[in-house]
């Protein structure tokens, strides 16, 4: 893999505005991907979560979240190391879990296949409408692509991870229509804290299928937004 620094990604700020996220780009504030699949959610999606405290116990299942979410961030960082070149494989060796989860993900989902680096933890926003964070952005299998790392507790079925595809097909979305590029692959590396890896991919006309329903999921934010 190598760099090209073919697009000139923007700096921005990071605000919570009544637990929305919003990017500070220049004067203008655009409301975060993640905050708008999550204030989108469907009923079912809010009672499954319900439920699973309920079972779990309220408080382990807020230390469980946490633990996810601080794995999560250090396995993040390492990959973002590791892309940048500031390190090598060598630096992973000792056994910390997130950073074995992180050496899985470089192995089996980034050797060989991202051919070509144009950006990490890139800002992308469609213009007016919303913005978000990108793990990685360029060639992978051949093709332009956002990439993006996720750790789970267990292994994941594609219809468990909407969330996740339609967080990467947003970011796809503002990316072609910022850049005028034609990226037409999203895919998602997943390791789970037993260091089971995979790899999941949506193409062509099914990224199509799932950018309309980000933009659906858009349309349902900024109704609920404006009658509050």
């Amino acid at each position: 893999m190598f760099w090209n620094k073919k697009y000139n990604y923007p700096s921005s700020s990071r605000v919570m505005e009544s637990g929305i996220r919003r990017y500070l780009l220049g004067e203008v504030r655009l409301p975060g991907v993640t905050s708008i699949l999550d204030a989108t959610k469907s009923n079912e999606e809010r009672a499954a979560l319900e439920n699973w405290k309920e079972r779990t116990g309220h408080k382990e299942s807020e230390e469980i979240v946490k633990a996810a979410s601080s794995r999560g961030s250090k396995m993040h960082n390492y990959l973002e190391t590791y892309l940048l070149g500031r390190e090598n494989l060598s630096f992973f060796e000792d056994s910390e879990q997130y950073k074995l989860m992180a050496k899985e993900i470089i192995e089996k989902g980034l050797k060989n296949r991202l051919e070509e680096i144009w950006g990490v933890e890139c800002t992308l926003h469609y213009p007016e409408k919303y913005a978000g964070t990108a793990d990685c952005v360029g060639i992978y299998e051949g093709r332009e692509s956002i990439i993006d790392f996720k750790q789970s507790n267990k292994p994941k079925k594609i219809e468990y991870i909407d969330s996740w595809l339609l967080q990467t097909a947003a970011y796809s979305l503002a990316h072609n229509n910022v850049y005028n590029s034609n990226i037409t692959s999203c895919v998602i590396l997943v390791c789970t804290v037993d260091k089971l890896f995979q790899e999941f991919k949506i193409r062509d006309t099914e990224l199509i299928t799932y950018q309309n329903l980000f933009l659906g999921r858009l349309k349902k934010f900024n109704e609920i937004s404006n009658l509050i």
